[in-house]
């Protein structure tokens, strides 16, 4: 005969229907915060990246091509996250502050 733990079961008594709940759906300031941060970083980091690589600041290309891929890699999550951000709270179809992921 095959043991089976009833201690994690659910039974009716646990599933209570008439019980409402709102859904509150504020706005993640700390997440938030951190999207437009990294927007602002990743734009700031690809712009200088450039001006580096232009004029050769530090004796060659390399500083200013280590600053645009940092940029670019703090930019795009910071733009994802700001768009869904900035969708949820116009209140477009299909977006919601909880798709952006807690800190």
């Amino acid at each position: 005969m095959a043991y089976v733990d009833h201690a994690f079961s659910i039974t009716d008594e646990d599933l209570d229907f008439e019980a409402s709940y709102v859904v509150h759906n504020r706005p993640p300031i700390k997440e938030i915060a951190l999207a437009i941060s990294l927007l602002i970083f990743g734009t700031l980091g690809i712009v200088l990246g450039i001006f580096m690589a232009y004029n050769r600041v530090g004796g060659d290309r390399a500083h200013g091509l280590f600053f645009t891929a940092l940029g670019a890699v703090l930019f795009i999550p910071g733009f994802y996250y700001t768009r869904i951000a900035y969708y949820a709270y116009k209140g477009y179809k299909g977006f919601s502050f909880s798709n952006i992921p807690p800190v």
